[in-house]
Protein backbone atom coordinates (compact mmCIF):
# COMPACT_ATOMS: atom_id res chain seq x y z
CA UNK A 1 0.00 0.00 0.00
CA UNK A 2 1.28 3.37 -0.80
CA UNK A 3 0.62 6.14 1.73
CA UNK A 4 2.20 9.85 1.71
CA UNK A 5 1.04 10.92 5.30
CA UNK A 6 1.52 9.73 8.75
CA UNK A 7 0.71 11.40 12.17
CA UNK A 8 3.07 10.04 15.18
CA UNK A 9 4.47 10.87 18.56
CA UNK A 10 8.08 10.87 19.51
CA UNK A 11 9.96 10.99 22.68
CA UNK A 12 13.30 11.51 23.38
CA UNK A 13 15.17 9.00 25.76
CA UNK A 14 15.16 10.77 29.42
CA UNK A 15 18.80 11.38 30.51
CA UNK A 16 20.06 9.03 33.71
CA UNK A 17 20.26 10.53 37.47
CA UNK A 18 23.87 11.65 38.71
CA UNK A 19 24.07 9.83 42.15
CA UNK A 20 26.18 10.68 45.64
CA UNK A 21 28.89 8.14 46.68
CA UNK A 22 32.21 8.78 48.12
CA UNK A 23 35.28 7.17 48.00
CA UNK A 24 36.02 3.69 50.17
CA UNK A 25 39.32 3.01 49.86
CA UNK A 26 42.02 1.41 52.24
CA UNK A 27 44.04 4.08 53.71
CA UNK A 28 42.20 6.97 52.60
CA UNK A 29 39.84 7.70 55.71
CA UNK A 30 38.48 11.14 54.70
CA UNK A 31 37.89 10.23 50.99
CA UNK A 32 36.08 12.78 48.71
CA UNK A 33 32.82 13.07 46.31
CA UNK A 34 32.83 9.98 44.27
CA UNK A 35 29.00 9.97 42.65
CA UNK A 36 29.20 9.44 38.72
CA UNK A 37 27.05 11.47 36.02
CA UNK A 38 23.84 10.05 34.36
CA UNK A 39 24.24 8.94 31.11
CA UNK A 40 22.30 10.89 27.96
CA UNK A 41 19.13 9.65 26.91
CA UNK A 42 18.94 8.74 23.29
CA UNK A 43 17.46 11.08 20.10
CA UNK A 44 14.82 10.97 17.59
CA UNK A 45 16.36 10.72 14.27
CA UNK A 46 14.80 10.58 11.03
CA UNK A 47 16.88 9.71 7.87
CA UNK A 48 16.09 9.76 4.25
CA UNK A 49 16.34 6.54 2.46
CA UNK A 50 16.25 5.78 -0.76
CA UNK A 51 15.11 1.97 -0.86
CA UNK A 52 11.57 3.80 0.65
CA UNK A 53 8.60 4.62 -1.50
CA UNK A 54 5.76 5.08 1.32
CA UNK A 55 5.22 6.11 3.92
CA UNK A 56 2.81 2.89 5.38
CA UNK A 57 5.41 1.39 8.28
CA UNK A 58 4.16 4.71 10.50
CA UNK A 59 0.35 4.05 9.99
CA UNK A 60 0.80 0.54 12.16
CA UNK A 61 3.38 2.69 14.60
CA UNK A 62 2.57 5.53 15.67
CA UNK A 63 4.44 5.86 18.99
CA UNK A 64 8.11 6.14 19.05
CA UNK A 65 10.56 6.47 22.34
CA UNK A 66 14.36 6.23 22.42
CA UNK A 67 15.68 4.23 25.31
CA UNK A 68 16.90 6.10 28.55
CA UNK A 69 20.24 6.95 29.78
CA UNK A 70 21.85 4.77 32.78
CA UNK A 71 21.97 6.20 36.19
CA UNK A 72 25.67 7.14 37.44
CA UNK A 73 27.67 4.56 39.71
CA UNK A 74 30.18 5.11 42.38
CA UNK A 75 33.98 5.30 41.86
CA UNK A 76 32.99 8.49 39.35
CA UNK A 77 31.69 5.81 37.34
CA UNK A 78 29.84 8.19 34.45
CA UNK A 79 26.03 6.01 33.56
CA UNK A 80 26.41 4.73 29.79
CA UNK A 81 24.08 6.98 27.06
CA UNK A 82 21.62 5.17 25.23
CA UNK A 83 22.10 4.54 21.68
CA UNK A 84 19.87 7.09 19.55
CA UNK A 85 16.99 5.65 17.63
CA UNK A 86 17.01 5.98 13.76
CA UNK A 87 13.85 5.84 11.71
CA UNK A 88 14.28 5.49 7.94
CA UNK A 89 11.42 7.71 5.79
CA UNK A 90 11.16 7.92 2.54
CA UNK A 91 13.71 10.46 -0.03
CA UNK A 92 11.31 13.47 -0.45
CA UNK A 93 9.78 13.56 3.36
CA UNK A 94 8.24 16.72 4.56
CA UNK A 95 8.65 16.60 8.20
CA UNK A 96 6.40 19.29 10.10
CA UNK A 97 5.73 19.97 14.11
CA UNK A 98 2.00 18.79 14.32
CA UNK A 99 0.77 21.42 16.72
CA UNK A 100 2.42 24.78 15.09
CA UNK A 101 2.71 23.25 11.40
CA UNK A 102 6.32 24.42 11.20
CA UNK A 103 8.45 23.07 8.76
CA UNK A 104 10.90 21.17 10.60
CA UNK A 105 12.98 19.43 7.82
CA UNK A 106 12.64 18.81 4.21
CA UNK A 107 14.62 15.47 3.58
CA UNK A 108 15.52 15.68 -0.12
CA UNK A 109 18.67 13.25 -0.20
CA UNK A 110 19.77 10.18 0.77
CA UNK A 111 21.29 10.28 4.11
CA UNK A 112 20.08 13.26 5.45
CA UNK A 113 19.34 13.31 9.19
CA UNK A 114 17.22 15.88 11.01
CA UNK A 115 16.63 15.15 15.33
CA UNK A 116 13.10 15.47 16.09
CA UNK A 117 13.33 14.60 19.54
CA UNK A 118 16.34 15.39 21.26
CA UNK A 119 17.20 13.19 24.25
CA UNK A 120 17.34 14.34 27.94
CA UNK A 121 21.01 15.40 29.59
CA UNK A 122 22.20 13.50 32.28
CA UNK A 123 22.44 14.38 35.26
CA UNK A 124 25.59 15.20 37.41
CA UNK A 125 27.09 13.57 40.35
CA UNK A 126 27.70 15.15 43.80
CA UNK A 127 31.67 15.67 42.39
CA UNK A 128 30.39 18.41 40.44
CA UNK A 129 29.13 20.48 43.36
CA UNK A 130 32.39 20.61 45.18
CA UNK A 131 33.58 24.29 46.29
CA UNK A 132 36.34 25.59 48.86
CA UNK A 133 33.49 25.96 51.49
CA UNK A 134 31.78 23.01 50.44
CA UNK A 135 33.95 19.82 51.04
CA UNK A 136 31.95 17.39 51.01
CA UNK A 137 28.67 17.80 48.55
CA UNK A 138 25.54 15.83 49.39
CA UNK A 139 23.61 16.44 46.33
CA UNK A 140 23.16 15.74 42.64
CA UNK A 141 21.20 15.99 39.49
CA UNK A 142 18.17 13.92 38.23
CA UNK A 143 18.39 13.88 34.46
CA UNK A 144 16.76 15.62 32.33
CA UNK A 145 13.55 14.41 30.17
CA UNK A 146 13.75 14.11 27.05
CA UNK A 147 11.98 16.50 24.20
CA UNK A 148 8.60 15.22 22.95
CA UNK A 149 6.12 16.23 20.22
CA UNK A 150 3.46 15.35 17.40
CA UNK A 151 4.77 15.51 14.26
CA UNK A 152 3.36 15.04 10.48
CA UNK A 153 4.97 13.02 7.66
CA UNK A 154 4.31 14.35 4.15
CA UNK A 155 5.93 12.71 1.09
CA UNK A 156 6.15 14.73 -2.09
CA UNK A 157 7.57 12.44 -5.31
CA UNK A 158 10.72 13.19 -6.17
CA UNK A 159 10.21 12.54 -9.99
CA UNK A 160 10.97 13.78 -13.34
CA UNK A 161 7.87 14.08 -15.35
CA UNK A 162 4.50 14.19 -13.65
CA UNK A 163 1.43 13.38 -15.52
CA UNK A 164 -1.80 15.92 -15.14
CA UNK A 165 -5.01 16.25 -16.12
CA UNK A 166 -8.67 15.29 -15.14
CA UNK A 167 -9.60 11.61 -14.01
CA UNK A 168 -10.23 8.81 -16.22
CA UNK A 169 -8.13 10.81 -19.58
CA UNK A 170 -5.33 8.11 -19.45
CA UNK A 171 -2.69 8.88 -17.34
CA UNK A 172 -2.27 5.42 -16.01
CA UNK A 173 -2.45 3.79 -19.66
CA UNK A 174 0.36 5.98 -20.63
CA UNK A 175 2.65 5.00 -17.41
CA UNK A 176 1.87 1.19 -17.73
CA UNK A 177 3.19 1.72 -21.62
CA UNK A 178 6.44 3.55 -21.15
CA UNK A 179 7.62 1.92 -17.62
CA UNK A 180 7.00 -1.36 -15.72
CA UNK A 181 4.91 -0.05 -13.73
CA UNK A 182 1.35 -2.19 -13.03
CA UNK A 183 -1.27 0.42 -12.16
CA UNK A 184 -4.91 -0.42 -11.87
CA UNK A 185 -6.89 0.87 -15.03
CA UNK A 186 -10.47 0.27 -14.84
CA UNK A 187 -12.85 2.47 -17.20
CA UNK A 188 -14.29 4.98 -14.46
CA UNK A 189 -13.62 7.70 -12.52
CA UNK A 190 -11.03 7.59 -9.65
CA UNK A 191 -9.12 4.16 -10.20
CA UNK A 192 -6.01 5.89 -10.01
CA UNK A 193 -6.34 7.24 -6.01
CA UNK A 194 -2.48 6.62 -5.07
CA UNK A 195 0.35 8.18 -7.14
CA UNK A 196 2.25 5.44 -9.32
CA UNK A 197 6.47 5.77 -10.15
CA UNK A 198 8.23 4.22 -13.03
CA UNK A 199 11.06 4.24 -14.54
CA UNK A 200 11.31 5.06 -18.47
CA UNK A 201 13.76 3.75 -20.54
CA UNK A 202 14.37 6.00 -23.20
CA UNK A 203 18.18 4.81 -24.70
CA UNK A 204 20.90 2.84 -23.33
CA UNK A 205 21.95 5.15 -20.37
CA UNK A 206 18.97 7.00 -20.51
CA UNK A 207 16.02 6.89 -18.69
CA UNK A 208 13.83 9.13 -15.31
CA UNK A 209 11.22 8.49 -13.65
CA UNK A 210 7.70 9.14 -14.51
CA UNK A 211 4.66 9.97 -11.64
CA UNK A 212 1.04 9.63 -12.65
CA UNK A 213 -0.83 11.61 -10.14
CA UNK A 214 -4.20 11.37 -9.52
CA UNK A 215 -7.08 12.97 -11.32
CA UNK A 216 -7.75 16.71 -10.47
CA UNK A 217 -10.94 18.40 -10.24
CA UNK A 218 -11.73 21.47 -10.14
CA UNK A 219 -11.53 23.16 -6.59
CA UNK A 220 -8.72 20.66 -5.90
CA UNK A 221 -5.94 23.29 -4.52
CA UNK A 222 -8.69 24.53 -1.65
CA UNK A 223 -8.58 21.09 -0.55
CA UNK A 224 -11.44 19.45 -2.66
CA UNK A 225 -11.87 15.55 -2.80
CA UNK A 226 -8.14 14.51 -2.36
CA UNK A 227 -6.86 17.91 -4.28
CA UNK A 228 -4.42 19.04 -1.67
CA UNK A 229 -3.07 15.31 -1.11
CA UNK A 230 -2.34 15.11 -4.90
CA UNK A 231 -1.05 18.38 -5.84
CA UNK A 232 1.63 18.46 -3.24
CA UNK A 233 3.50 15.32 -6.07
CA UNK A 234 3.82 17.75 -8.51
CA UNK A 235 6.14 20.09 -6.61
CA UNK A 236 9.14 17.85 -6.89
CA UNK A 237 8.69 17.01 -10.94
CA UNK A 238 10.79 18.78 -13.05
CA UNK A 239 8.53 18.18 -16.23
CA UNK A 240 4.40 18.49 -16.81
CA UNK A 241 2.83 16.26 -19.56
CA UNK A 242 -0.43 17.48 -19.05
CA UNK A 243 -2.83 14.69 -20.48
CA UNK A 244 -6.12 15.70 -22.25
CA UNK A 245 -8.87 13.44 -23.89
CA UNK A 246 -9.45 14.99 -27.14
CA UNK A 247 -12.17 11.91 -27.98
CA UNK A 248 -14.69 13.96 -26.28
CA UNK A 249 -15.82 10.43 -24.86
CA UNK A 250 -17.44 11.88 -22.09
CA UNK A 251 -19.16 15.04 -23.47
CA UNK A 252 -15.87 16.89 -22.03
CA UNK A 253 -14.24 19.70 -23.37
CA UNK A 254 -10.56 19.80 -23.58
CA UNK A 255 -9.68 22.86 -23.87
CA UNK A 256 -11.96 23.62 -21.18
CA UNK A 257 -10.16 20.42 -18.71
CA UNK A 258 -6.82 22.38 -19.79
CA UNK A 259 -7.69 25.69 -17.95
CA UNK A 260 -9.56 24.30 -15.17
CA UNK A 261 -6.46 22.22 -14.34
CA UNK A 262 -3.74 24.69 -15.05
CA UNK A 263 -5.67 26.83 -13.09
CA UNK A 264 -5.91 24.21 -10.21
CA UNK A 265 -2.23 24.34 -10.33
CA UNK A 266 -1.54 28.17 -10.61
CA UNK A 267 -3.55 27.98 -7.28
CA UNK A 268 -1.66 25.52 -5.47
CA UNK A 269 1.83 26.95 -5.95
CA UNK A 270 2.22 29.86 -8.88
CA UNK A 271 5.96 28.28 -9.69
CA UNK A 272 4.28 24.74 -11.35
CA UNK A 273 2.38 26.49 -14.20
CA UNK A 274 6.31 28.10 -14.65
CA UNK A 275 7.28 24.94 -15.32
CA UNK A 276 8.17 23.01 -18.92
CA UNK A 277 4.61 21.41 -19.50
CA UNK A 278 3.79 19.53 -22.77
CA UNK A 279 0.04 18.65 -24.10
CA UNK A 280 -0.59 14.90 -24.09
CA UNK A 281 -3.73 14.51 -26.65
CA UNK A 282 -5.05 11.15 -26.04
CA UNK A 283 -7.34 8.55 -27.34
CA UNK A 284 -6.58 9.77 -30.88
CA UNK A 285 -8.15 6.18 -31.72
CA UNK A 286 -11.63 6.86 -30.57
CA UNK A 287 -11.68 10.41 -32.07
CA UNK A 288 -15.43 11.86 -32.39
CA UNK A 289 -16.73 14.68 -34.79
CA UNK A 290 -15.44 17.73 -33.26
CA UNK A 291 -11.68 18.49 -34.15
CA UNK A 292 -10.54 18.81 -30.72
CA UNK A 293 -6.89 18.17 -31.46
CA UNK A 294 -6.86 20.76 -35.07
CA UNK A 295 -8.26 22.98 -31.71
CA UNK A 296 -5.62 22.52 -29.33
CA UNK A 297 -2.63 23.44 -31.76
CA UNK A 298 -4.38 26.69 -33.00
CA UNK A 299 -6.19 27.97 -29.53
CA UNK A 300 -2.52 26.84 -27.87
CA UNK A 301 0.40 27.84 -30.19
CA UNK A 302 2.83 27.82 -27.03
CA UNK A 303 2.39 24.24 -26.20
CA UNK A 304 4.07 20.90 -27.56
CA UNK A 305 0.97 18.83 -27.96
CA UNK A 306 1.64 15.41 -29.05
CA UNK A 307 -1.27 12.98 -30.85
CA UNK A 308 -0.73 9.65 -28.74
CA UNK A 309 -3.68 6.61 -27.92
CA UNK A 310 -2.11 5.30 -24.99
CA UNK A 311 -4.48 2.31 -25.35
CA UNK A 312 -2.67 1.41 -28.95
CA UNK A 313 0.71 2.99 -27.53
CA UNK A 314 0.31 4.71 -30.92
CA UNK A 315 2.17 7.74 -30.73
CA UNK A 316 4.16 7.69 -27.09
CA UNK A 317 7.48 7.15 -28.51
CA UNK A 318 8.09 10.90 -29.76
CA UNK A 319 6.46 11.61 -26.63
CA UNK A 320 8.80 9.72 -24.83
CA UNK A 321 12.32 11.06 -26.36
CA UNK A 322 11.15 14.90 -25.90
CA UNK A 323 10.44 14.49 -22.35
CA UNK A 324 13.89 12.64 -22.20
CA UNK A 325 15.08 16.21 -23.23
CA UNK A 326 13.31 18.16 -21.33
CA UNK A 327 14.45 16.63 -18.05
CA UNK A 328 17.99 17.07 -19.23
CA UNK A 329 17.38 20.51 -19.65
CA UNK A 330 15.59 21.49 -16.88
CA UNK A 331 17.26 22.07 -13.27
CA UNK A 332 14.34 21.83 -10.12
CA UNK A 333 14.76 24.23 -7.83
CA UNK A 334 13.99 22.70 -4.38
CA UNK A 335 13.94 24.62 -1.42
CA UNK A 336 15.31 22.82 1.00
CA UNK A 337 14.74 23.58 4.88
CA UNK A 338 17.70 21.68 6.26
CA UNK A 339 21.11 22.57 4.12
CA UNK A 340 23.21 20.55 6.06
CA UNK A 341 23.40 16.59 6.75
CA UNK A 342 21.92 16.75 10.32
CA UNK A 343 20.01 19.58 11.24
CA UNK A 344 18.69 19.51 15.04
CA UNK A 345 15.08 21.19 15.50
CA UNK A 346 15.19 21.66 19.69
CA UNK A 347 13.35 24.66 20.93
CA UNK A 348 16.13 27.87 21.24
CA UNK A 349 16.24 28.70 24.68
CA UNK A 350 16.20 32.05 24.55
CA UNK A 351 12.64 31.73 22.98
CA UNK A 352 11.64 30.78 26.04
CA UNK A 353 9.84 32.00 28.74
CA UNK A 354 12.16 31.39 31.73
CA UNK A 355 9.17 31.48 34.35
CA UNK A 356 5.29 33.09 34.62
CA UNK A 357 3.41 33.48 37.67
CA UNK A 358 -0.57 32.79 38.06
CA UNK A 359 -3.26 32.55 40.83
CA UNK A 360 -5.20 30.13 40.92
CA UNK A 361 -8.72 30.02 42.08
CA UNK A 362 -7.60 29.11 45.77
CA UNK A 363 -5.16 31.68 45.87
CA UNK A 364 -2.21 29.43 45.04
CA UNK A 365 0.37 31.41 43.40
CA UNK A 366 1.54 28.54 40.24
CA UNK A 367 5.25 28.92 39.22
CA UNK A 368 5.59 27.92 35.76
CA UNK A 369 8.43 27.85 32.58
CA UNK A 370 10.42 26.31 30.64
CA UNK A 371 13.51 26.35 32.57
CA UNK A 372 12.23 26.43 36.08
CA UNK A 373 10.80 23.17 35.32
CA UNK A 374 14.06 22.05 33.71
CA UNK A 375 15.46 23.22 37.39
CA UNK A 376 12.60 21.49 38.78
CA UNK A 377 13.32 18.38 37.35
CA UNK A 378 17.11 17.65 38.10
CA UNK A 379 16.36 18.18 41.83
CA UNK A 380 16.17 15.67 44.39
CA UNK A 381 13.21 16.49 46.61
CA UNK A 382 14.31 13.72 49.24
CA UNK A 383 17.80 15.50 49.48
CA UNK A 384 17.39 18.93 51.70
CA UNK A 385 20.86 20.28 50.06
CA UNK A 386 19.13 19.58 46.51
CA UNK A 387 15.97 21.39 47.85
CA UNK A 388 18.18 24.69 49.45
CA UNK A 389 19.94 24.59 45.94
CA UNK A 390 16.53 24.55 43.85
CA UNK A 391 15.41 27.47 45.85
CA UNK A 392 18.62 29.56 45.41
CA UNK A 393 18.19 28.59 41.28
CA UNK A 394 14.58 30.41 41.91
CA UNK A 395 15.57 33.29 43.83
CA UNK A 396 18.49 34.24 41.06
CA UNK A 397 16.08 33.78 38.22
CA UNK A 398 13.74 36.85 39.65
CA UNK A 399 10.78 34.39 40.89
CA UNK A 400 10.66 35.53 45.01
CA UNK A 401 11.07 39.41 43.71
CA UNK A 402 8.16 38.84 41.02
CA UNK A 403 6.15 36.92 43.38
CA UNK A 404 6.65 39.58 45.98
CA UNK A 405 5.79 42.24 43.49
CA UNK A 406 2.22 40.18 42.71
CA UNK A 407 1.52 40.94 46.42
CA UNK A 408 2.62 37.63 47.90
CA UNK A 409 2.92 37.87 51.30
CA UNK A 410 4.60 35.45 54.38
CA UNK A 411 2.58 31.90 54.39
CA UNK A 412 1.37 32.05 50.90
CA UNK A 413 1.34 29.18 49.44
CA UNK A 414 3.51 29.00 46.12
CA UNK A 415 3.11 26.05 43.68
CA UNK A 416 5.63 24.75 41.63
CA UNK A 417 5.13 21.58 39.24
CA UNK A 418 3.31 19.53 41.94
CA UNK A 419 5.85 20.53 44.90
CA UNK A 420 4.64 23.45 47.59
CA UNK A 421 6.01 25.84 49.25
CA UNK A 422 4.90 28.51 52.43
CA UNK A 423 6.37 31.95 50.97
CA UNK A 424 9.09 33.40 53.59
CA UNK A 425 9.95 37.03 52.85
Amino acid sequence: MFYDYAKVHVKGGDGGNGIVAWRREKYVPMGGPAGGDGGNGGSIILEADNNLRTLIDFRYNTHYKADKGKHGQGSSMHGSSAEDKILKVPVGTVVRDAETEQILADLTAAGQRVVVAKGGRGGRGNTHFVSSTHRAPTLAENGDAGEERWITLELKLLADVGLVGFPNVGKSTIISHVSAAKPKIADYHFTTIVPNLGMVKVDEGRSFVMADIPGLIEGAAEGAGLGHRFLRHTERTKVLVHVLDISGSEGRNPLEDFAIVNQELERYNPKLIKRPMVIAANKTDIMGEEDYLARLKEELPEYEVFPISAATGEGLKPLVYRLAELVEQTELEVEEVTPTDEVKVTKAVEDEVKFEIEQDEFGVYVVSGAEIERQWRRTNFVNEDAVSRFLQIVEAMGVVKALRDMGCQDGDTVRIKDVEFDFVD
